[in-house]
């Protein structure tokens, strides 16, 4: 199977935009990802999926928890900073929720321990035991057909 038509296929289901946080040695740290879904209602799990090959990997490794940012539509640029896209050191100031660095104005977010992680080819399925969430409601950044989408109405 050809690798370029599976990313093809697999960039053809939308998904939302989150910015995962985590803070080792007094350091915060943020990775655009879209690879998240929720897990279990009891007890309240979610998972992220992380290369083996990234920092966040070894940060989330460390600091044992996390958080989810759920990025709102007015937060492209934000997404773009984490996934290494500009070329600018944006500023970014962090709020705090729960002990966890967590990105103003998102429209939600969720805060976690680490719970379980499962090695998943070149991945790590990091699950989190979530200790709290948080929700500003709000238009969503989408990701569909590897480009950014906004909700048509």
């Amino acid at each position: 199977m050809d690798n370029q038509l599976f990313r093809t296929i697999m960039g053809s289901f939308a998904t939302g935009v989150t910015v995962i946080t985590t803070k080792v040695e007094n350091e915060v740290y943020g990775m655009t990802a879209n690879a998240f879904m929720s897990v279990s209602l009891e007890p309240k799990l979610v998972a992220i999926s992380i290369g083996d090959q990234a920092k966040m990997h070894s940060y989330i490794n460390s600091s044992k928890r996390f958080a989810i940012n759920i990025l709102a539509a007015n937060q492209l640029e934000l997404s773009k900073q984490f996934a290494g896209q500009l070329n600018s050191n944006l500023e970014v100031a962090f709020d705090y929720y729960q002990e966890h660095p967590i990105l103003k104005n998102s429209l939600a977010v969720i805060t976690c321990e680490l719970f379980n992680q499962i090695d998943a080819g070149d991945h790590t399925i990091f699950i989190g035991k979530v200790i709290g969430v948080k929700h500003e409601p709000s238009e969503p950044l989408l990701f569909f057909g590897g480009k950014y989408q906004e909700l048509n109405k």
